[in-house]
This record gives C-alpha cells, structure tokens and sequence, in this order.
C-alpha cells in the first residue's frame, strides 16, 4: 500500500489528493479584466489566448499578497492559490475594486482536487473528453474544469461543484494533501504562508523565472519596485529547493542558518516544508541568490536538520 506521506521517488504513477487547502479569488464584471490587469505582475489581457497564467498580486511597495494561477471558467477570473495568502490579497482588490465595474469574492461554491504522476493524463482521460496539455493547458466541459500544471511530476487539477467521490475513479490512490506542497516545492513554485505575505518583492520568489511576470504590459501596484529590481539588479535574493533527512517530527521551522567557521548565521527563510514518511525532508527557502550550493545549512529550530540545495527545474539568470 503506497505511503500516505510519500517521498519523491515514491509517487506512484497516477495519485489523486483533495486540495482543501486551496480556494480561489473570483473576479466577475464587465471591467473584470482591466481591473486585475492593473493589480498583478501578468499580462491578464492574454489570458484569453493562454488560457492559464500565473502570477503576483503585490502592494505598492512590490511586496507580494499572493501567487496564483490564473483561469478563465463561465466567464470568471479565478485566481487559484492557498488560502493562506487569500484573505490579504482579497481584502486589497476589493478595496480598489469599488472604482471599477467588477464583483471580487472568495469562490464558495468550487472545490479543487489534483491528478497527478506519469499516467494521470490517462485518468483525466475519464474526467473530460479533451486531456488539456501545455498547448491547450484549460478544458471546461459542462461542470468541470481540468486545468494542467505540467512540471517534474505531471499533474492536473480540477475545479468542480461535484463532490470528490463523484469526480475521482475510486482506483486511483488517493494522497495526503500536503503531497501537494512536495510538488510545488520540487518545482520551485512559491508555497506561502499567512506570514509571508508581503515579505517579499517577485524576483525574490523567482517569479520572472517561471513567467509570473510580465515587463511589457504598462503600469500595475507595485510595477517601480519589480523593474528595479529587473533591470538594476537590486535584487539579492532567491527562492530555493532544499533537500534532508529526518526520523523525528519536524519543528516548526521558519529559519535556516549557514555556517561560517564555527559559527552559524540567518541563511534565510523557510516558506513551506514537507515531511515523508521514509524521513526524507523538502524544504522552500528564500536565501541569499549568489550563495554556493556546497554552503553548510541547517535549520535553526532544529539544528540536527542539517540541509542542502537541490538543483530547480529552471534558470534563474536574468536574460
């Protein structure tokens, strides 16, 4: 029987989880799309060419509320993301929203589940008659919408009315929901909590890396801030993937330390962990973006974790 908390390596071929851990931000109005186009770091104007995107909502300061993923489903934006960060991105739209033609709410009538390994196209196969890919990456049939996320692990990801065990094929393992955050984390994609938020500008969070943001769209909140940080290289941090050992329950780790002689010193931050249950650790840091990969690092809440940087699946060097 496969583990509940697998490691990477683990996974099983197609596995299911029920993301109760994600809601989403729903936009609706005649203004829908000039209004978010003004607040995020993504062209939301081409949305309806590429379907899906993913971006930042930042403050003015460029700090960021959330990432997301966005989509288009009977016609309205729903901005996909934890719902650590939604509260405090939600509040910030609605306060600008008031000048503009749009209906900005919490999504509550939509539940959110995940197919994910290296035969869930087959399993999606069974949900929508057209498996969505990176060309045509969101279908909406009738009252489901399949959305593909693609990386190291294949994976997709349903929003729907139904109940999971009207969506699901009961054969399909069904995973812990923290399996979620091992993706995200593999994938270098930011996982944030409630005490991130506006922590950090975009580049921090390698979101040029991952087309988060775009430079040629005009003026949005907190535009200055991320093209500062572009194009006069001001920015001297970056989001990493971490990897350890571990047969003890994790702490509550919030910060990594790196050594230096006999000596430990803050490295950076810790914005999501996970756990497996052969012991292996994942870990997603913020941490200095010129430090060596060779670099000692250990987490200061529980010093006998001790850490090292696992390659991402991108480049983070500016072009």
């Amino acid at each position: 029987m496969t583990q509940a908390l697998p490691s990477l390596a683990q996974l099983p071929e197609v596995f299911s989880l029920e993301l109760t851990q994600l809601s989403a931000i729903s936009l609706t109005g005649e203004e829908q799309n000039h209004y978010l186009q003004g607040q995020v770091t993504c062209d939301v104007l081409s949305l309806a060419d590429s379907k899906l995107l993913t971006g930042a909502h930042c403050n003015a300061k460029g700090k960021v509320f959330s990432v997301f993923r966005l989509f288009n489903a009977d016609g309205r934006n729903l901005l996909l993301q934890p719902k650590t960060t939604l509260e405090a991105s939600l509040k910030e739209l609605q306060k600008f929203g008031v000048f503009a033609k749009v209906d900005i709410a919490e999504t509550s009538d939509l539940k959110f589940y995940a197919v994910a390994g290296s035969k869930s196209a087959e399993a999606i196969g069974k949900i929508v008659s057209t498996v969505p890919d990176s060309l045509t990456p969101v279908v909406e049939e009738q009252d489901v919408v399949v959305l593909y996320i693609g990386g190291e692990t294949d994976r997709y990801v349903i929003a729907t009315q139904k109940a999971y065990t009207d969506v699901i094929d009961a054969g399909i393992t069904k995973l812990h929901q923290d399996v979620w955050q091992l993706l995200e984390i593999t994938d270098g994609f930011p996982y944030m909590a409630e005490s991130h938020v506006d922590q950090y500008v975009p580049q921090m969070l390698n979101l040029q890396a991952i087309g988060a943001i775009s430079f040629n769209k005009g003026c949005y909140l907190g535009q200055e801030t991320v093209a500062r940080m572009q194009y006069l290289g001001k920015n001297k941090r970056a989001l990493f993937s971490l990897v350890s050992q571990s047969n003890v329950p994790l702490e509550n780790i919030t910060l990594l330390e790196q050594q230096l002689g006999e000596n430990w010193r803050k490295a950076g931050d810790v914005l999501a962990s996970y756990h497996a249950d052969n012991g292996e650790v994942y870990l997603q840091g913020v941490l200095a973006s010129d430090i060596e990969v060779e670099t000692a690092l250990r987490a200061k809440e529980q010093t006998s974790l001790l850490c090292k940087i696992k390659p991402l699946p991108y480049s983070t060097e500016i072009k």
